[in-house]
């Protein structure tokens, strides 16, 4: 009997502390890598899976690459190609972190909330450390979290004419909107 009932209250508390992790699979990633000379190279992901973790802090999404949504067709091609992100050997980025300030959060009220992010952005096969500030907004148990960061495209193995003729940025914005209940 003894047995049963801790049995019951280690699945009830893990049952409480997965319930704490809050998901959607339509977080929103923008990557904006126009110049001066070249507005056209901005694409957008609305297929995004993000998670946070209000008790532990931790902030994780994951991006198919070949969802990236072009204007131009041949950009998406161009983006997807081996010479770029080679979707095909690497179809997804990631990004693992930690809010380093979460006690300036509160989840159990609504109210805006600016947090700092910290984690390790992989794209390409390759690992960065990103730190980024985000505004977590909550409002009715509903917590929507945004960020807007740059990257040097160089870190992640991306290289090639047009960046170095100016038609794409070195370090192109990446924003980042994720509403979850």
């Amino acid at each position: 009997m003894k047995k049963t009932i801790l049995a019951l209250a280690f699945i009830g508390a893990a049952t409480l502390s997965f319930a704490q992790k809050r998901v959607t699979t339509s977080a929103i990633i923008q990557f904006d890598a126009s110049t001066s000379i070249d507005e056209l190279p901005k694409a957008e992901n609305k297929t995004v899976i993000a998670a946070i973790d209000p008790v532990k802090g931790t902030v994780q999404f994951e991006a198919a690459m070949k969802n990236f949504a072009f204007k131009n067709p041949m950009m998406q091609d161009h983006f997807n190609s081996k010479n770029w992100m080679n979707s095909d050997e690497h179809p997804k980025a990631t990004f693992s972190g930690q809010i380093r300030n979460l006690d300036a959060v509160n989840f159990n009220k609504d109210g805006n909330y600016t947090a700092t992010v910290e984690g390790i952005l992989s794209i390409k096969g390759k690992e960065n450390k990103v730190t980024a500030p985000a505004t977590i907004i909550v409002k009715a148990g509903v917590i929507t979290a945004n960020t807007e960061f740059s990257i040097k495209l160089a870190d992640y193995g991306i290289e090639g004419a047009p960046i170095a003729a100016g038609k794409v940025a070195k370090e192109p914005k990446i924003i980042v909107s994720a509403e979850m209940k």
